[in-house]
């Protein structure tokens, strides 16, 4: 049986519907995007051009919602299967979009550049409990206008698992539109398979940008999944009870999903979201806060109840460093996220507040992961009934390490982890040389690229994209990409 974790009865869940349908049709939305305004306009949407304002009616509300996918995959670049959103199947991909990345050598947070994004790619091919990337951290060697689409121009190159990105501006998206189709040759082809997640944040309270919104108009264009990615911040930009930021955190996912939707009924989308408490000790809006991690598992619940597949920010930390804090904040989300059946976890390898990522935390997130996983399997029998002739081996031989039964369910029954986490006695540790979980996570890193296999994508397309870049960097006055080192 799979363990599953509620903390919203249907009753309250309604009752949360109810109430941001309300707000959405009394109060409405800010939106500060022509195209859609006229669009909703055309819908009867009560549109207030001036203000840049709409008041939505329950009837396209509802209409909405029933064009959703209740599921939808996505596939790698090479156009094999990896995803199946649907009921409580869940997958984890590291946070995404860090300014910073956590250096080994130095303990110190630095501006990544493209070799450590490099890295990061050869990295995430290795991790076997990471199912997709995503476009992690944001290279500072390349111009603010092309870091978007560079970012995911090396996932595709040196990876072959779907990613989930975003674009900060308007114009990025047609590259990065551009790129999905060189990989999969059609527009039709690449909806029919889905290589990417595309991130979409409303601006709490209850607004959205002309960039974000217009993200919404274009995914949505071409079928191309979409994460509405809500965040308010409870007892700042949100209300400080728990429910009341449900409350405005549904109000503005349904905000999006009626415009991904009269744009194109079943677009693919994900219910998902970044809220967080706001400490008012420090003002920092701590992820790891078990408050945080109960919001996300409850909007999972509302999302599920409507149907549509989930995700979310959680299983990642507020700490500094790779320390216990670290462990303890994501080892906790990533629990609470798969016992409620979060579908697309996004986490690992996060620090600071969203704001830093790290490759040895990754790589001891994938084992937390990998735990979870296991986990999620729940308990059932395998021939242990009837017990009796295997406990009448046990008595006889006074142990099973070589029965048949052992040796037929042992790998299945446990997860045996990789040497980041140490299980060996205190004599065999000293006699390795008491490695710290941070230099054995740093050696996993160092044996994981080592190992790295290229991306099978034919080289015909890997130089098609790299044309692609070399034109979006000449428009923004960059004549020369920073070295990616296809040669080696």
């Amino acid at each position: 049986m799979r363990p599953v974790l509620r903390f919203l009865n249907d009753d309250l869940i309604e009752r949360i519907l109810d109430e941001a349908k309300n707000i959405l049709c009394k109060l409405g939305v800010e939106i500060h995007n022509a195209q859609i305004l006229t669009m909703l306009n055309q819908y009867g949407e009560n549109v207030n051009f001036e203000k840049q304002h709409v008041l939505f009616t329950r009837k396209n509300i509802d209409r909405a919602l029933k064009t959703v996918p209740h599921s939808f995959k996505l596939y790698d670049v090479l156009g094999n299967e990896t995803h199946n959103f649907v009921n409580n199947q869940v997958y984890f991909t590291p946070g995404s979009a860090a300014i910073n990345l956590l250096d080994y050598k130095t303990s110190k947070i630095r501006k990544p550049k493209t070799s450590d994004y490099i890295e990061y790619t050869k990295l995430v091919a290795g991790l076997p409990a990471i199912a997709s990337q995503s476009t992690a951290f944001i290279p500072n060697d390349v111009p603010e206008k092309i870091q978007d689409s560079y970012r995911l121009y090396l996932s595709l190159l040196f990876c072959e698992k779907p990613v989930v990105t975003g674009a900060f501006t308007i114009e990025a998206f047609d590259i990065m539109k551009d790129f999905q189709v060189a990989v999969r040759g059609t527009e039709k082809s690449l909806a029919e398979k889905p290589l990417t997640v595309f991130s979409c944040c409303p601006t709490s309270p209850i607004k959205w940008s002309e960039i974000t919104s217009q993200n919404v108009v274009d995914c949505a264009k071409y079928s191309i999944p979409i994460e509405f990615i809500s965040m308010p911040l409870s007892g700042f930009i949100a209300p400080v009870t728990l429910v009341g930021t449900l409350i405005q955190h549904t109000a503005e996912t349904l905000s999006g999903i009626v415009i991904s939707q009269l744009t194109n009924p079943g677009t693919p989308v994900l219910y998902g979201g970044s809220p967080a408490i706001f400490d008012l000790r420090y003002e920092t809006t701590p992820m790891g806060a078990i408050e945080t991690q109960m919001i996300d598992c409850a909007y999972n619940e509302i999302g599920h109840y409507l149907g549509i597949p989930t995700q979310a920010y959680i299983a990642l930390s507020d700490a500094k460093q790779l320390d216990a804090q670290s462990g303890l904040e994501s080892g906790i989300g990533a629990t609470l996220a798969a016992l409620s059946g979060i579908n697309n976890i996004s986490g690992p390898g996060m620090l600071d507040f969203e704001s830093c990522q790290s490759l040895e935390k990754l790589v001891l997130d994938n084992e937390i992961c990998e735990m979870v996983l296991h986990m999620t399997e729940g308990i059932e029998p395998k021939e242990d009934f009837p017990s009796i002739p295997l406990f009448q081996e046990l008595l006889k031989e006074k142990q099973l390490l070589i029965s048949n039964h052992t040796r037929k369910y042992l790998k299945h029954e446990f997860y045996l982890p990789s040497t980041v986490i140490d299980r060996a006695n205190r004599r065999r540790w000293q006699e390795e040389g008491e490695l710290t979980l941070l230099q054995r996570a740093h050696s996993e890193v160092e044996k994981l690229i080592k190992n790295y296999k290229p991306s099978a994508l034919p080289d015909s397309i890997k130089k098609y994209l790299t044309k692609l870049m070399q034109k979006e960097a000449r428009r923004y006055n960059m004549e020369k990409l920073p070295s990616t080192q296809l040669n080696k």
